[in-house]
């Protein structure tokens, strides 16, 4: 799940492919998780220059207008024709381009999502656990019995029913983990999973705005301001056969794909010696037999069967809809364990996220990215004695829980000793005792990306202390 593009967005290409449903349900769900974590989302506007070798303009232009009216729109600009020889994002770009169109989507930082969703979980009552795999899950007539392998060993538990979140693992659960009491399989449904690799180079561009490339293959990809110092640039669409998801790279074959097709549109050519960092993300699309992998559809399907003790699988998805499933998976589950005609109100449509809340430092919101400009103000003010950079990092990553993880603390001193370039101990300890941090892999590259950022010398440095101050979590 943070080995996404970070988008929160409807999906334009999925016009072409009539998937309307799917991208008016995404249209929809941008501006609620923008004004739900207005810390890690934020509105994003996205250049597409003109290539008439690709689309004709009129089909674009088509494209943004049902793209602006799909769904209602409160935070997000509608789009736009610009002449990018007098546009700030036509410098960077070959000057054969010379029109294009300008439209809104959101951008999250997909790692900071995970965590907060498991945070709202656990302060909700659940139970999170941490490196902790389902080995094994009998589906007796009225009850499951799972055993649950961690760090202590194993444990065996009793439910009432199991919800199959597992994404691209979700038909490897039920083929090879869950099975009935007679040891039968429970798999229906069968995934393609698709590999999507990004690459990250040094700041191409020095505004603001995102690109979405045309490439002559019809696929698309985009080019994405990134960390402050760089531009993330994505994504490819490969099939995954034979491996297990979790153990996807990027191929050089992909690496050369990204910088081929960027480099179509930048003055500058992008080479692979550029990229400093690469990741992949495993989409778990439900098969439709479509021979594009980029037109099988992004929606997603729920399944449940209560034939014995209640089942629900999770097959597909995007980013963008989480909260939308989840809701509607969360009513289905009621209706398994005898809810039905039972209408719980759905209370997260409007609700914050950990942190999301910042009223306490700005008062009542306005708009998501003009309520963080005041956040990030009010931080300072209130804690003038922390370091520019560090209480707009801490601003964006923590939110309003920035008070949380301060705590009593009055000068950097009380942060304690800077283990590397503005990280302190102070925070260190906030993400072992708060969001299951235990090596340097979760505080550099998976809580942050402060990775991007350090020497391997400081990054060492982070492991060599959370080594020495180690926590069980």
């Amino acid at each position: 799940s943070s080995s996404s593009t970070k988008l929160i967005h409807g999906g334009l290409r999925y016009l072409e492919y009539y998937e309307f449903s799917m991208v008016r349900k995404s249209l929809q769900e941008r501006e609620v998780l923008l004004k739900s974590a207005p810390h890690i989302m934020w509105p994003l506007r996205f250049v597409m220059p003109h290539d008439p070798s690709m689309r004709p303009a009129w089909m674009i232009r088509l494209g943004l207008f049902m793209y602006d009216h799909l769904a209602k729109r409160e935070v997000l600009s509608g789009s736009r024709s610009i002449d990018l020889r007098k546009h700030a994002a036509g410098v960077p770009l070959k000057k054969s381009y010379r029109r294009g169109f300008v439209y809104s989507d959101g951008w999250v930082d997909d790692a900071r999502l995970v965590v907060l969703n498991a945070i709202d979980a656990r302060n909700n009552g659940a139970e999170v656990l941490t490196r902790t795999r389902c080995i094994s899950a009998q589906r007796n007539a009225d009850h499951w019995v799972a055993t649950l392998e961690g760090p202590a060993g194993q444990r065996s538990i009793r439910a009432r029913a199991v919800v199959n979140a597992a994404g691209p693992w979700a038909e490897a659960f039920l083929r090879g983990v869950a099975h009935s009491a007679r040891g039968e399989s429970l798999a229906t449904k069968s995934l393609r999973l698709v590999k999507g690799s990004h690459i990250v180079v040094k700041r191409l561009f020095e505004h603001d705005h995102a690109y979405i490339f045309q490439n002559p293959d019809k696929r698309i990809i985009f080019a994405i301001p990134y960390e402050q110092d760089f531009t993330l640039i994505g994504t490819t669409d490969i099939e995954l056969t034979g491996n297990d998801p979790g153990t996807a790279k990027i191929g050089d074959d992909e690496i050369s794909y990204l910088c081929d097709q960027a480099s179509r549109y930048f003055e500058k050519p992008i080479v692979s010696a550029d990229v400093v960092w690469t990741y992949s993300g495993v989409r778990p699309l439900l098969d439709d037999e479509s021979g594009d992998p980029s037109a099988v559809t992004r929606d997603y399907m729920l399944e449940s069967s209560t034939t014995a003790a209640p089942l629900l699988s999770v097959w597909g998805g995007k980013i963008t809809t989480f909260r939308k499933l989840a809701e509607d998976a969360a009513d289905e589950v009621g209706k398994m364990l005898g809810e039905d005609g039972i209408k719980r109100p759905a209370w997260t449509d409007g609700a914050f996220m950990a942190g999301g809340d910042l009223s306490g430092f700005i008062g009542a919101a306005t708009r998501p990215d003009d309520d963080f400009k005041r956040f990030v103000i009010a931080v300072q003010a209130r804690y003038p004695w922390l370091e520019v950079p560090l209480a707009r990092r801490l601003a964006r990553a923590y939110g309003a829980r920035v008070t949380e993880l301060i705590g009593p603390a009055v000068s950097m001193l009380d942060m304690g000793a800077a283990v590397s370039p503005g990280l302190h101990e102070r925070e260190l300890r906030f993400l072992q005792d708060h969001e299951w941090a235990l090596n340097a892999d979760d505080v550099l590259w998976r809580r942050s990306k402060l990775g991007l950022h350090y020497t391997s010398v400081q990054q060492e440095q982070v492991a060599a202390w959370l080594q020495a101050n180690a926590k069980n979590n």
